[in-house]
């Protein structure tokens, strides 16, 4: 891990992450939007368990949440018998694609590894259900969570959000809903979160082609998700909220190598201005997507340690 300042050095690719991206273009792998949605869907998903390797044995069960557009499928992951603290996850996969089984393991460990009920939510997916479809079911299950907890093992009123991407963003601006709705957070655990749709900073011109995630996809996941819309909205943005005092205290994973990092880093500096209490972890050599590629990138398994451990902070565990 390095600081969150630009180096100085041209970054170089962990040996386990060249070898991951090499094999993908030698494979000849379909970028994102050159497949139909449904194969794009489903290949992410068939893919999930190969990429994470063996999952923590903690118990869980799936459960529907009823949502504003139907009922929202969650899994439960509950590490212990007794209550305790919740964490509220969103996956990602550019609000297109991803589902429960994409963030199983990633979910599980956290679970295991934070001891406390995870909660990782099945949000409605753009295109069939763009803005604000996901924020609709994400601040359903905060309430379902807040109501309905002790269902679940939930200790009352300690609750933390989270996700990774396209999850990460949803967390970021349900953490100022939850902020103006005086719903107290302990934490929002953002992994290279989307936080701007500015395509042209320094880490959207450093590794705009190459390196799994491009600045063409993520054009094309903002089309997918905010079709005629205004994408620095900060409901879109969250970087471009005018306040973000007060919001949930965050713990801000980058990777080196991704299109996302400026923009996932200047959010924890604006929440530092805020005086909000942010860390900010920029993971070397990394790319975007290795929060779920422990079995190919082991780097990963050190990150989703950090994860879990920033989660018993914040909850004095």
């Amino acid at each position: 891990m390095s600081g969150a300042g630009e180096g100085r050095e041209a970054p170089v690719l962990d040996p386990h992450v060249q070898s991951f991206v090499d094999q993908l273009a030698q494979a000849g792998a379909p970028k994102y939007g050159e497949q139909p949605i449904p194969e794009q869907r489903a290949a992410m998903a068939g893919s999930a368990a190969g990429f994470f390797g063996p999952v923590p044995p903690v118990p869980w069960q799936d459960v529907a949440v009823p949502g504003p557009g139907g009922d929202v499928p969650v899994r439960v992951y509950q590490p212990g018998e007794g209550p305790a603290p919740v964490l509220v996850w969103f996956h990602g996969g550019g609000w297109v694609l991803g589902n429960l089984e994409t963030v199983h393991g990633p979910c599980a460990t956290l679970a295991e590894r934070s001891g406390c009920v995870v909660v990782s939510v099945d949000y409605r997916l753009a295109p069939e259900h763009p803005f604000p479809a996901a924020l609709e079911d994400a601040w359903a299950v905060i309430d379902w969570v807040r109501e309905r907890g002790s269902e679940i093992g939930a200790e009352p009123g300690r609750l933390a959000i989270g996700g990774d991407s396209s999850g990460g963003n949803i967390a970021a601006v349900v953490a100022r809903q939850a902020r103006d709705a005086g719903v107290p957070l302990a934490l929002q655990l953002l992994v290279y979160p989307v936080c701007d749709a500015d395509f042209d900073n320094g880490s959207y011109r450093a590794f705009q082609t190459g390196y799994w995630l491009s600045r063409e996809a993520m054009v094309w996941f903002f089309e997918q998700y905010a079709p005629g819309l205004d994408w620095l909205d900060p409901e879109i943005s969250p970087l471009r909220a005018p306040d973000l005092a007060g919001v949930a205290p965050a713990h801000v994973i980058t990777a080196e190598c991704d299109v996302l990092r400026d923009e996932g880093e200047a959010y924890g500096r604006r929440l530092q201005e805020a005086g909000v209490p942010a860390t900010i972890s920029r993971h070397a050599g990394m790319v975007h997507g290795f929060f779920r590629l422990p079995a190919v990138v082991p780097h990963a398994s050190e990150a989703l340690a950090e994860a879990a451990a920033a989660v018993r902070e914040a909850f004095g565990r």
